[in-house]
């Protein structure tokens, strides 16, 4: 029917009875935390209502998200001062998202980053000023386009995300501090909205009605010990985390894949040496001397982390001081430099593990980032995974402490975060090995150097430790041998065979890749806070295959909801352009119904706000209009959405007449219709119309979602 025949029987129906009466389904919502209505009482305030220990980009999140949503909490962080070793640098396009809705941080990353044909490279050299053996851009034209994202990846070094993040949350009245000097611990009583730093975990108890987290400061210049209750404790406190261990969850699959020792230098010397020659991000080098991964920073300030490889106990930690360092960065540089300087020297270990389980103590006690999941840093998954973990966790602690969810719903948190840990495990551990297949090809297989240090670990445990590190050293100069400028050239057949092999992987992008768009963007969660089509439920997910694959937007429930670009629409003729993603808020906990502007689309919309008001949840319809629209776009959906006002209407804006509609973008029709949940991700979905009765299928779908009996 047209649009203005569709007004003519809008109108002539009866409107003094404007909201759904619900059908009587012998159905009655308790507003009750099953048997936890006295764990989750915000009003007592000797109980914190969420304790965030870990002061890490994921706890800093964690505690934005919460703050923004209403949630008290509070954040312990054993180190006194945060860390200035730049660590992870890469923020995936998800993650970038997800910065959109915290008060403009994805855009104040892109204005300090550094441009993008300054980091978009991996170069394979013999050295800084050497030879280059290959070159791979992990940049496509599609990255910047902002067609299936409106953001796009960014390089920033962790140190600089955490004082971004502090700022943010200084803006939220957080104060951060040690014990002294602060408005703190008094009798064991922490008031929301401090970062307590120097505040070491040492116990946890759960047996009551709330957690108990015993923690040691130094107060008065005493080591003292101080008791905190909290309703909610989750560990975000890394790798090593304290909250893990103390609750005993294990960690499964691979340890120690490699040791490494983590050098931070400056230099600007070197900067704008590779500033005007080779520009990349990570410059992998390879020569008879020396072997290691530089990661490039900032070129324009001169920072720089040099990764080694580090076979302990043939080679001591304390082996690696500064000046023996910087001997060793010269000679992977292979020129001198003015003014280099070491900063920090740290040992780390490369597991792939994830935590058995993420809840613990009947869902009181959470785990998320590192201490859940622990990846190779190839292709930047670990505090990008610990991100999204905190994006998916934040909307449902707040559900349950504000009583929208039982505490049950929590279980959905580790249902869906754990699969995606998992997934991305596997892929860093494939990129991790395509990494290696360069040395390989040069005749150096880190396998072989990895089999020889367990023999002498082993069999050759009993020789002297001089002895074994003589060996080993040998060793691995033989190995460096393969490097030689004799050997690896194209006049020598076996250097001419191992150049070709070289080049064979990186045209074939059998390397180390940097981004993953199918994986990063099309995660899905096939269980847990959603209901999955009616036609059955998904297959499984595709594995992942350590290549590059293309992102494809789809609205199936689970994945997140596909970008574009829309035009507010409202009586002053707004030209505001947004996303899809930015009609879902970021400060409260609020579901996103979109429909089309027809009959049985706005019935519907009626249907899921009554049925929401009687969950108390909130609810926003986003009524999408076509761009092809020519009727009832200036009058809008006042008139079919009446009484209710929580809804937007907004126009397509395609980036082309042969783009495809919303419609065709999520594979329905325009008679469909698209719950979103806070976290962006689809909970329900009715493909092309909605058959039966709309109460009843939006309570069972409520009661769904948010895991109401």
């Amino acid at each position: 029917m047209g649009f203005s025949r569709f007004i003519k029987s809008f109108n002539a129906q009866q409107w003094g009875n404007a909201r759904i009466k619900a059908y009587p389904l012998g159905y009655i919502y308790r507003r009750t935390l099953s048997s936890s209505t006295k764990i989750f009482n915000n009003g007592e305030d000797t109980v914190l209502p969420v304790l965030i220990v870990g002061a890490g980009p994921v706890g800093l999140v964690l505690s934005i998200l919460l703050t923004k949503l209403g949630v008290k909490c509070a954040v312990l962080e054993k180190s006194k001062t945060f860390s200035k070793h730049p660590q992870a640098h890469f923020i995936n396009n998800r993650t970038m998202e997800v910065f959109r809705k915290l008060d403009g941080l994805a855009e104040k990353i892109q204005r300090s980053q550094p441009p993008v044909e300054l980091w978009r490279k991996f170069i394979y050299c013999t050295s800084l000023s050497g030879s280059i053996l290959g070159s791979v851009d992990h940049m496509k034209p599609q990255d910047f386009e902002q067609v299936i994202s409106p953001v796009s990846v960014a390089h920033f070094s962790q140190y600089k995300l955490s004082r971004l993040l502090l700022k943010q949350l200084e803006n939220l009245q957080f104060r951060v501090g040690g014990s002294e000097g602060l408005e703190g611990l008094n009798h064991g009583i922490i008031r929301e909205r401090q970062i307590l730093m120097g505040h070491e975990c040492l116990a946890i108890d759960a047996n009551n009605d709330y957690v108990t987290v015993t923690a040691s400061c130094v107060k008065d210049g005493k080591l003292v010990e101080e008791e905190i209750k909290c309703n909610i404790l989750v560990g975000a406190d890394g790798a090593g985390s304290t909250v893990r261990r103390l609750v005993g969850i294990d960690m499964k699959g691979e340890r120690e894949l490699q040791k490494l020792i983590s050098v931070h230098f400056m230099s600007k010397d070197l900067g704008q040496y590779l500033l005007s020659e080779r520009p990349g991000m990570l410059f992998f080098i390879f020569n008879t001397e020396a072997i290691g991964v530089l990661v490039a920073h900032d070129l324009n300030e001169g920072e720089f982390v040099f990764q080694i490889p580090f076979y302990p106990p043939q080679q001591n930690f304390q082996d690696f001081s500064p000046k023996m360092c910087e001997e060793l960065i010269l000679k992977l540089v292979g020129r001198k430099l003015r003014d280099l300087d070491v900063v920090d020297i740290k040992p780390w270990v490369m597991h792939a593990e994830v935590a058995e389980k993420f809840l613990s103590h009947d869902k009181r006690i959470l785990l998320a980032g590192d201490a859940a999941h622990r990846f190779p840093p190839a292709g930047g998954f670990g505090m990008n995974t610990g991100i999204q973990d905190s994006h998916n966790l934040a909307w449902k602690i707040a559900s349950v402490l504000k009583g929208i969810a039982p505490i049950s719903m929590l279980n959905t948190y580790e249902t869906e975060r754990r699969p995606i840990a998992i997934l991305n495990t596997k892929l860093s551990v494939q990129n991790f090995k395509a990494a290696m297949a360069v040395p390989a090809a040069l005749g150096l297989d880190p396998t072989v150097a990895n089999s020889v240090h367990h023999v002498i670990n082993g069999v050759g445990a009993v020789l002297p430790s001089g002895i074994q590190r003589a060996i080993l050293d040998g060793i691995f100069a033989i190995g460096r041998a393969q490097l030689s400028e004799y050997l690896l050239n194209e006049k020598n057949p076996l250097g001419h065979s191992r150049l070709a092999k070289l080049r064979q992987i990186f045209d074939e992008g059998k390397s180390l890749q940097l981004q993953f768009p199918a994986e990063d963007l099309g995660f899905r969660y096939v269980e847990g806070a959603l209901v999955p089509d009616s036609d059955g439920m998904p297959g499984t997910p595709e594995a992942p295959t350590g290549r590059r694959r293309d992102y494809i937007p789809t609205a199936d429930p689970g994945c997140k909801l596909p970008h574009m670009n829309v035009r507010v629409l409202s009586n002053s003729s707004s030209k505001e352009i947004i996303s899809t993603l930015d009609l879902i808020s970021g400060d409260k906990v609020e579901f996103l119904l979109i429909i089309a502007p027809t009959e049985s689309s706005y019935h519907l919309a009626r249907a899921t706000l009554e049925v929401a008001e009687e969950f108390k949840v909130p609810v926003r319809v986003c009524v999408l209009w076509s761009a092809d629209s020519t009727e009832g776009v200036e009058v809008g959906s006042k008139a079919f959405m009446a009484p209710w006002e929580n809804y937007i209407d907004v126009l397509e804006t395609r980036m082309s007449p042969t783009s495809p509609s919303w419609w065709d973008l999520c594979k329905m029709t325009d008679k469909g219709a698209i719950l979103v949940r806070p976290d962006d991700h689809i909970s329900w979905r009715v493909k092309s119309g909605l058959v039966g009765n709309p109460v009843k299928e939006m309570k069972r779908v409520f009661s769904a979602v948010l895991s109401v009996n």
